[in-house]
Order: structure tokens, then sequence, then C-alpha cells
């Protein structure tokens, strides 16, 4: 079978490693990894392939968005979704969710609670080749207390023992990570936020069955008690964390622990309210923790804890594909472009166990590349204008127009 050659130049290279972007650069990509990098002056001969001109783009590794619900669009009602689809009608939205995800430039997503493990089924379709979305990594079902938050997601568990069973079962059933719940949440109706959920033993049960079997762990945790317990438990990323302090923050740094914000998750309900059909307890909620939720994030800035992006999509009015929005938020709120565009790849991959796979444009890594107009770092609202995305060597969106042939033998620079 003859190979995929792809040659992009001219383009401004932003590497996702935190140095200095690079001008007239160019990548060649050879089927579906990095081949080589360097000035568009030097590009080596590429025989057979396509050129790409990328004059005026900025290229970076694709995003990857840490927290999202591929089963559910945005829709005002999320509870309601969940508990009117059927599985088919599930199934649907998120594939339908994994396209636009793709074409916004998120080449690889976590999905962070699906009922009837419907995220890991799409993961192995678009693995397969059978449907296009990023690379999925899905914790299946949620492990929560009974009637805890996310129950309409999740596996109800309760003491150590059946959390143990909870997680077992969740590995069992094919989960790339373990996502528990610490505390109450905003879209779980008759829950507070900021309520204390499962205790100590049970997260420690919950992570060292994660830990056990390979897998990350991840806690939903938005009450300070609830944040610090799972932390203390070992926790590789807290989920919101609307309620961080110095306690927290010096047990996340000890850890090695990663905060994913999702700042946009709340804004959005904050901002549409109820006049759109978002239930007044949601919005009731999300009102009363906006404020403790930026104050939070910005403790975690300064402290310099670690921080990975990712968006809840799929909660009311914040839909699959606005990773770059909230990049933009993270900057609004303390961290500097580079910083963002770093917690959407090489941090993200680190948090998911790829570092090795994608998160950076590096020789040898997945061809996981976005090229955007304009330049993020002067402005990282150029994030949201994607106008080409590969994923693993496979272009899924191209605005650039007709690309050019390479002639057989010459030299590409």
């Amino acid at each position: 079978m003859a190979s995929s050659v792809h040659l992009i130049r001219e383009v401004t290279l932003i590497d996702g490693r935190g140095g200095e972007p690079v001008p007239a650069a160019a990548v060649l990509v050879e089927d579906d990894h990095i081949a080589w990098t360097g000035p568009a002056s030097q590009a080596p001969t590429i025989g057979e392939g396509v050129v790409v001109d990328g004059r005026g783009l900025s290229l970076l590794p694709g995003m990857i968005n840490c927290h999202a619900h591929l089963c559910n669009d945005g829709a005002a009602d999320l509870f309601a979704q969940v508990l009117n689809d059927t599985v088919p009608i599930a199934t649907i939205r998120a594939v339908l969710n994994a396209r636009l995800a793709l074409a916004a430039g998120v080449t690889t997503i976590r999905d962070c609670g699906a009922a009837s493990q419907i995220a890991l089924e799409v993961s192995k379709a678009i693995e397969g080749g059978l449907v296009q979305g990023p690379r999925v990594r899905a914790a299946g079902r949620v492990v929560t207390m009974t009637g805890g938050h996310g129950h309409f997601i999740g596996r109800e568990a309760d003491g150590p023992d059946e959390v143990r069973k909870a997680v077992r079962a969740e590995i069992k059933g094919g989960a790339h990570f373990i996502k528990v719940m610490a505390t109450g949440g905003v879209l779980t109706p008759g829950v507070d936020p900021s309520q204390t959920t499962f205790q100590l033993e049970e997260l420690q049960a919950a992570v060292e069955e994660a830990h056990k079997a390979g897998r990350p762990a991840a806690s939903h945790a938005i009450g300070n008690r609830g944040i610090k317990n799972a932390l203390r438990a070992g926790i590789d990323s807290v989920e919101h964390g609307f309620y961080l302090d110095d306690e927290a923050i010096n047990l996340a740094l000890k850890n090695d622990s990663y905060m994913v914000p999702t700042l946009i998750a709340v804004d959005q309900i904050v901002n549409n309210g109820r006049q759109r059909g978002i239930p007044e307890w949601v919005v009731r909620k999300a009102e009363s923790e906006s404020g403790h939720h930026r104050e939070s994030f910005a403790l975690a800035v300064r402290s310099g804890m670690r921080i990975a992006a990712g968006t809840d999509a799929g909660t009311p009015f914040n839909p699959h594909g606005d990773l770059a929005l909230e990049l933009a938020r993270m900057v609004e709120f303390g961290l500097s472009p580079m910083q963002a565009i770093m917690a959407a790849t090489t941090s993200a991959a680190r948090l998911l166990r790829l570092e090795g796979t994608t998160g950076s444009v590096e020789v040898g890594k997945q061809a996981d590349l976005v090229l955007v107009r304009g330049d993020p770092i002067a402005d990282i609202t150029a994030m949201r204008r994607p106008a080409y995305v590969m994923k693993g060597g496979t272009v899924y969106r191209d605005e650039l127009g007709p690309a050019a042939p390479a002639r057989s033998g010459a030299a590409a620079g």
C-alpha cells in the first residue's frame, strides 16, 4: 500500500512544549506520524505527496479536551435529555458530537461519564474507522454514592468494598480511566454542589483499584472538603475544583495532581439563564458558585498547580467544539496564551498518559495537527479559527483550497 505524505510549509510553528513560536517552519507527515520538522527552506524532498501552503497560519498540536460528555449536546436540560434518550439516540448524539469536536481541532477527547458504556463503544467505532471523531478516552459510567451526583449516568456504590467492586466492574467493561464523585454537583436535582459525598476511605479504594489496573483516576470535586479528600486519596485530577484553598493546593502540588477547571460550563449556564429553558434549580446553583469557581482557578494559576483544559461539553449551552472558548477564559483569568495552549496539548496529554503519542509536534508522534488563522500567542481567540485539522495523518478539515501535489524527485524547499 502506497504511503501518504504531506508537507505543511511556511507556517508559524507552536509545538506545544512552551518554546517560542518558530516562523517559516515546515512539518513533514508520513502516513500517521510526524517524520520531520524544521525550517521551510530546508524541507526534504518528498517525491509524490501533498504540499500544504500555510502562509498566515499557525500550526499547533491537535487540541485535547480533558472533560466532555459525548452523549450530550448542550441542551438546556441535560438531566431530562439523559433520562429521555434511548441508547440508540444517545449513541447518535455521541457520534455527531465527536465529529463536531474533531472539526474544531480537538483530536483527543476524554469522556467523563456516559450511561450504558456508550462512550467506550464510540471510542471503538472511531478507532476502527466506522465513524469520524477524536481519539476517545472514556470513563464508562461514573462511580458515585447512592443518590449522588451523576447517579443517572453512574454506578452507585456505598462503602469501600462496594466502591472497589464498582471500579473493578468499570475496568472489566473497558474503562480507560475511572471517574468518581467526591461532592455534589450543579446538574443533579436535590444535590448541593459543595456537599461531601464519598468519604476518604471510599475514594482511597477507588484510586487504589484504578492505579492497580494502570488507569488514571479523576474526581468530580467542587466543595473544599471533597477536593481535599480526593487529593489525600491520590487522585490524578480534580475536575472543576470550585473551592481550592492553600491546603488543597499544597496537596495537589505534592501529588502532582491536575486541575481541570471547566470554566465555561458554569459561565454558559449563568449567561443563558432561565429565559432559555435551563431549569431554575440549575441556574440557581450555577449563579451561587460562579464567583468561587473563578477565584479558585486564579489561586491554582498563582500557585503553579498543573492545569489541563476541559470544557464539560454537553452541559447546558456548552456544545462540543468550544474548547477554544475555554482557553480564552483561562487567559482572561490568569494563564498566558502559551500556558493555555499547553493546558490543551502537552499538559493534557500527560494527564491522559498519552504524552508518548500526542500533545506536541515532535518527530515520531502521531500527526495530530491543527492550523489556525492568525497568531494565538498575540490573540488566543485565533484558536477558534481552525482552517485545517489532521488526526493521525488523515485530513478531516481543509479550508485552504486545492492542495499542491509535489513533483516527483523535486525538493519541497
